[in-house]
């Protein structure tokens, strides 16, 4: 048990501890949907020191369940904030602690695995154990379908190349990337069937990243299917790329503690070349599986633990990836990958 100093929203929230090793962006960290269900701990000791401003929500509001920080500012250096840290988590009703040891328990997630806990600024000792047995477990839990849209909607209306954006907890960056490159983008609740998206007449299918356990997501892996039948060009992000591999027969598997930072280097197969990259996802695809293949290939390793980032699918027009080449907050050593997908829908 760690005792700090409660910041945000009053109160006790619960979810899987996971750790963010970037030394910026903490505010794309929190919209991020692929956090929802999650409590996060900030590895940078100072956070909240430049505000939030509302242009760089990854989606309309945090998606985090709770907050761990060593050094908490109260006050922030931006002018052009619309609000500080402090403000914009009581809004958004998230409850953190800061003047933790992150190190420390950075170094216990990284010994032990991932694990869930509770933040609480009003509960005794006495009622912590009771409050974190009611605390799901991440592996088995389906949260795609719990972020995702309610109902269609367009970025990028009127360019030329339609593609059709599977939901599945999708951030603003990655939908802006594919608009900035001539792309229409219709987005469509996780749940939605395949002939609702084929009636719309996309060029291309987008399978986005998003929360929870691929393993038990089958009705996007009859979407994906249903996809590959009609042979247009495919890209996935992420879960996106999970629910591709499970398409393709390969398995996927809970993590020890999972990718989540700014500068995880990969290796790119196909060009010999190595790129830094944007990570967040404590879930990974077979390794076993895919070296077995007939129907995949990899085209991207991790350098810190040879686990699969990329693959291809043979004889379709479809890859994925397991990283974030939108990259918002940067490197973007990896958005060549928007140009690809887009010339793999002009071929």
């Amino acid at each position: 048990m760690f005792e700090g100093t409660a910041i945000g929203y009053p109160g006790t929230t619960g979810g899987e501890i996971c750790f963010n090793t970037g030394m910026t962006g903490y505010q794309e960290i929190y919209t991020d949907p692929s956090y929802y269900g999650q409590i996060v701990v900030n590895t940078t000791s100072h956070i909240g020191n430049y505000g939030t401003v509302d242009s760089e929500q990854e989606s309309d509001h945090p998606q985090i369940k709770g907050l761990i920080v060593n050094d908490y500012a109260d006050v922030h250096s931006r002018n052009t904030a619309n609000s500080s840290l402090q403000e914009y988590l009581e809004k958004y009703q998230i409850t953190g602690i800061a003047n933790i040891d992150t190190r420390m328990l950075v170094r216990h997630i990284r010994s032990k695995g991932a694990m869930n806990g509770i933040i609480t600024s009003v509960l005794d000792e006495s009622q912590l154990q009771g409050e974190l047995k009611k605390v799901p477990s991440m592996e088995g839990l389906e949260l795609a379908s719990v972020v995702s849209t309610t109902k269609p909607y367009t970025v990028g209306e009127g360019n030329k190349i339609k593609v059709a954006v599977l939901d599945l907890g999708v951030k603003k960056s990655i939908l802006k990337n594919l608009a900035d490159r001539g792309c229409e983008c219709k987005v469509f609740p996780a749940k939605t069937s395949f002939k609702e998206i084929k009636d719309w007449g996309a060029d291309g299918y987008f399978l986005s990243n998003g929360p929870g356990d691929p393993a038990v997501m089958d009705y996007a892996v009859d979407t994906v299917n249903e996809m590959f039948a009609e042979d247009k060009a495919i890209f996935g992000i992420c879960l996106g790329h999970q629910i591709i591999a499970r398409s393709q027969d390969i398995g996927t598997y809970k993590m020890h503690h999972g990718h989540r930072g700014l500068n995880h280097p990969i290796k790119n197969l196909i060009s010999g070349l190595s790129e830094i990259t944007s990570q967040n996802h404590g879930f990974a695809i077979s390794e076993i599986d895919v070296e077995n293949s007939k129907k995949v290939e990899a085209t991207h390793i991790n350098l810190n633990d040879d686990t699969i980032e990329g693959l291809s699918v043979n004889g379709k027009n479809a890859f994925s990836v397991q990283y974030h080449p939108e990259a918002s907050p940067g490197p973007h050593d990896s958005r060549y990958l928007f140009d690809q997908f887009v010339e793999n829908i002009k071929k």
